[in-house]
């Protein structure tokens, strides 16, 4: 039973996706992201399945420990769900399954390669959470980042493109990092994920490969500097493929640093301290880069750049203090739980609004973003106070320049309620998209409110190993409240200057020119251009002085025959035989003067 789950969840996604692959109509133009109404029975049926092939994988959840080896396979295969991967595969096959019925289920956006290429990266997310051997976490890592591209790009729109070659730069720079890292960790003997900690703790490059690991999980997990393709990349995707990219796959960075870093193993102060004064941060500048957005899921984007960088630094923590270690990974886990649901329903829940706020269903998508939002912010009897409450107590006692982390942790969510505050603003101000009736992409958000209300508490509760779940006592709950009043007050008071003209003009007018989205990458990009052109111009002047040597020799050689021999000599010399032939003419020189010698 367990090995036909396993085969259902991995194989099933990808025989649908080949199917819609082998469908597939010619091109759309640019823009046209429509999903015509499907005209042939077996296209139906491949839609009507899409989003269930995500059921396999949510099964699996329910057997714990559920295992699959297949010696043959690459160097020999692993698969776990495991303690670490049961919470996030369940929290995953949600978020794809919501994804993909909004999309197929509701007959309209997004085209059926959306689909296509949601079920390729549900898979190679799943492989990443589940993998127990370093050979097949880097088949599923590289799976899930290159289809995403698909994900950025769906629209193909001159922004989608941009934000398309951003990101497959990253990703790239990313592999490459992951790449060379699993490398080093496998020689070291980390075949198995469950020697890889203790491996590069053993290792002679231990300090190469934790900055490979931190490095090209962190383009993933969105940490600063390397986080400019979220901005990019959400307003550029469908909100259905917004959801998986914020929700699920930013995590795949956060798992690559739980199984592969030596937590609990050794301690890495000048990392772990490195680490979490970039992720903090992140978090924390995050917050005006977002407000500066005329976008809402611009906004959302810098949201999740902000709480990653709270995720960050708890991993940073337990680098440094490797006797937290087994308190700081499992409250790592439940936060990432809640904020997967959490920002998927927020971002999924961006068409639902223009679509759906009207009648009585507007109090309905109210109240279920309001609650997403609420959670998100870590407000109290929320599933985002379970994750924070958790990271709270693990972190207990460890101080950043003279202030306990603890006080400074809190401030990530004020931070969080201003964003989302900004976002809420720029939805509720933008024109309506009405339909008539609810559909399937309604019913698919209303589920993934429902999971994000439940889901958090459950697994917390039941799957990982935390000592307890935050109570009703006054402490526990001023605690979680004071800092969404803090970020409620800071909006008032924003909101007050501006309209008193206090504010310059350049932050009361917040549409993007100020910090565009990206921020960083603008001169990046720029810097770019500038190396591009300058190579341009030095393979043009090369080209110049080639043709000033040729005229040169053919003064001193004037000889028609003489230069007809010096063009056969050179054409001879740029042949694949030429080249071969002076090679061997050199090789023999060598083992000449060798011989002599």
């Amino acid at each position: 039973m367990t090995t036909t789950l396993w085969i259902l969840a991995l194989v099933l996604p990808l025989t649908i996706a080949a199917l819609i692959g082998m469908a597939a109509t010619p091109p759309r133009p640019a823009v046209d992201t429509s999903l015509p109404a499907p005209d042939t029975p077996i296209r139906r049926l491949v839609l009507l399945i899409a989003p269930l092939t995500a059921l396999p994988a949510l099964a699996l959840t329910a057997i714990p420990g559920a295992s699959l080896t297949v010696p043959w396979l690459l160097v020999g295969t692993h698969l776990q769900v495991d303690g670490l991967a049961r919470p996030l595969v369940l929290v995953s096959a949600l978020l794809y399954s919501a994804a993909l019925a909004a999309v197929a289920w509701a007959g309209f956006r997004g085209g059926r390669g959306l689909v296509a290429f949601l079920l390729v990266c549900h898979v190679g997310t799943t492989v990443v959470f589940t993998a127990g051997d370093t050979a097949t976490f880097y088949l599923g890592y590289g799976l899930m980042s290159f289809a995403a591209y698909g994900l950025v790009v769906n629209s193909r729109t001159a922004e989608a493109l941009r934000a398309g070659r951003v990101y497959i730069v990253l990703a790239v720079f990313s592999e490459g990092a992951v790449l060379a890292a699993l490398l080093l960790v496998t020689a070291a003997g980390g075949t198995l994920i469950e020697d890889a900690p203790r491996a590069v703790a053993e290792s002679d490059h231990t300090a190469l490969i934790v900055a490979l690991l931190l490095v090209g999980f962190g383009v993933k997990a969105g940490t600063l500097p390397l986080h400019v393709w979220l901005p990019l990349a959400h307003p550029a995707a469908p909100p259905a493929a917004s959801a998986v990219l914020s929700g699920a796959m930013v995590k795949a960075g956060l798992m690559g640093w739980l199984r592969f870093l030596p937590l609990g193993e050794a301690e890495l102060p000048g990392w772990g301290l490195t680490l979490v004064v970039v992720a903090l941060a992140g978090a924390f500048l995050a917050v005006p880069a977002g407000e500066l957005q005329s976008e809402p899921k611009v906004v959302l984007a810098y949201s999740t750049i902000s709480q990653m960088g709270f995720l960050a630094a708890l991993v940073g923590v337990a680098m440094a203090s490797p006797e937290l270690a087994a308190a700081v990974v499992p409250a790592a886990v439940a936060y990432a739980v809640h904020h997967a649901l959490a920002k998927g329903a927020l971002f999924l829940g961006v068409p639902v609004w223009s679509h759906h706020a009207h009648g009585a269903r507007r109090w309905v998508v109210a109240v279920g973003l309001g609650g997403a939002a609420l959670a998100v912010a870590g407000a109290p009897f929320t599933s985002g106070s379970v994750g924070k409450y958790a990271a709270k107590n693990a972190v207990e006692g460890v101080e950043l320049g003279g202030v306990d982390l603890v006080d400074l942790l809190p401030l990530v969510a004020t931070g969080s309620t201003i964003l989302l505050l900004r976002a809420g603003w720029l939805l509720v101000r933008r024109e309506p998209d009405v339909r008539s009736r609810a559909d399937a992409e309604l019913g698919a958000w209303l589920v993934l409110v429902a999971a994000g209300i439940v889901v958090p508490w459950v697994v917390t509760d039941r799957w990982l190993p935390l000592t307890e779940v935050p109570g009703l006592d006054p402490v526990t709950l001023w605690d979680a409240t004071w800092p969404v009043l803090l970020g409620l007050a800071i909006t008032a008071v924003a909101l007050a200057l501006g309209r008193r003209g206090s504010l310059p003009g350049w932050v009361r007018r917040a549409d993007g020119r100020a910090i565009p989205p990206g921020d960083i990458v603008v001169p990046e990009e720029h810097m770019a251009r500038m190396v591009g052109s300058a190579a341009r111009s030095a393979v043009v002047s090369g080209g110049r002085l080639r043709e000033r040597a040729d005229r040169d020799v053919r003064r001193v050689i004037p000889s028609a025959a003489a230069g007809r021999a010096y063009d056969a000599l050179e054409s001879g010399l740029s042949s694949r035989a030429g080249g071969g032939a002076v090679v061997v003419l050199f090789g023999l020189v060598l083992a000449l003067a060798g011989v002599l010698s």
